[in-house]
Formats: structure tokens, sequence, C-alpha cells
């Protein structure tokens, strides 16, 4: 893996390939999680908890105007008590970090989680839980783009 964070789609779907089966994909997951870095502690607020998920996750989004464009990009900023769900967060900062709110809002994650094998080894608990952080994105990035 390259030393870019979050790692591109790309890279994360030829790493997901060379796997050989879930428990190393497993493994991955919680090391990209350790990459992760920590969440500004006045982040960690109730404004920002994800309901839907059993362990405990804060969501926070913050956007940005790219310099000589007229595009705002997302930039997406989480943790979680849970090393797995950790990982899964780096998925998102993947699937998500520096699109605008109309390209994060029209993203498949359902296609990119199942091209991972996630749908079929995560638990319904967990995988409802990735989907209340997608809900999150996406209510976020409404806001961002009725404010823009």
């Amino acid at each position: 893996m390259s030393t870019e964070f979050p790692p591109p789609i790309a890279e994360l779907l030829d790493t997901f390939e060379e796997l050989e089966d879930w428990e190393e994909r497993y493994e991955f997951i919680l090391d990209i999680g350790r990459e992760l870095p920590a969440m500004d502690l006045d982040l960690k607020v109730e404004q920002n908890k994800v309901h839907g998920c059993m362990s405990t996750v804060w969501l926070a989004m913050d956007s940005h105007r790219d310099a000589g464009s007229d595009a705002t990009t997302i930039a997406i900023s989480a943790d979680s008590d849970s090393m797995i769900v950790k990982g899964l967060i780096v998925l998102l900062l993947s699937l998500y970090n520096g699109k605008t709110p109309a390209q994060a809002i029209a993203e498949d994650p359902q296609a990119f989680f199942t091209s991972l094998g996630l749908n079929q080894h995560l638990s319904p608990n967990r995988r409802n839980g990735l989907f209340s952080m997608v809900g999150r994105v996406r209510e976020l990035c409404v806001k961002i783009e009725a404010t823009a």
C-alpha cells in the first residue's frame, strides 16, 4: 500500500483482491483503522454522534472551496471506540473525501462495499452501522449544498 491517506479506492480494491480470505481482509481493515488520524476532542460531541451504530462513532464534515475552482469539496473527520469500525471509517474516507457534496451524494457505497466483500462478511449490526455512517455523510452533504 502507498503512504497516501486515505488510500485511493483503486488501491483498496487491488489489495482486497490480493488477500486470500476474509480473515486476511479483516486484519487489513484493522490495520488501516490504526492509521485513522485522531479526531479533535471538541468534535466528539453528541451532535456528531452517528446513531444506529453498535459502537460509538463520531462523524463531522468540513467543506472548503478549492483554490482556482468554484468546487466545494468535503473532508470527513471521524472516530470510533472500535478498531474494526475505525477501519470501516477509513474506507468511507477513501470513498468520499475530496469530492463535492453532489459527487458524494451520487456515490454508490453499496457497490463499493460489495466489491470489497463487506456485504457478505459483516454482521447485520455492523452493516447497519456502516450504512448509518453513509446516511450521516449524505445528510451533511445535503446541508452543505443547501448553504452553498
